[in-house]
């Protein structure tokens, strides 16, 4: 399965992109080439996330190494369902 929403990462301002989320990750993706590498192309293990918190429409997704990225996310009610039916395996 693969599914994608549209987002803003929250990251030195808001810049925007799409979450692609598939059985085994959720990566961010823009094409913004004034951003480094590693935010333009975020993959983030689903094995991998600590924790999904959520104030209002603002998803933050802490990494067990500790890192944390903060999401705008369109349609919050149908990404909260793809990532329970990945994360209630």
């Amino acid at each position: 399965m693969k599914t994608q929403f549209m987002c803003s990462i929250i990251y030195g301002g808001v810049l925007g992109g799409a979450l692609v989320v598939d059985d085994n990750s959720i990566t961010f993706k823009t094409g913004k080439v004034t951003v480094a590498d590693r935010i333009r192309n975020l993959k983030m293990d689903i094995a991998d996330i600590e924790s999904l918190t959520w104030k209002g429409i603002i998803a933050t997704i802490t990494l067990k190494s500790g890192d944390k990225y903060s999401f705008l996310i369109l349609n919050k009610k149908r990404f909260i369902e793809v990532y329970e039916s990945l994360t209630n395996k």
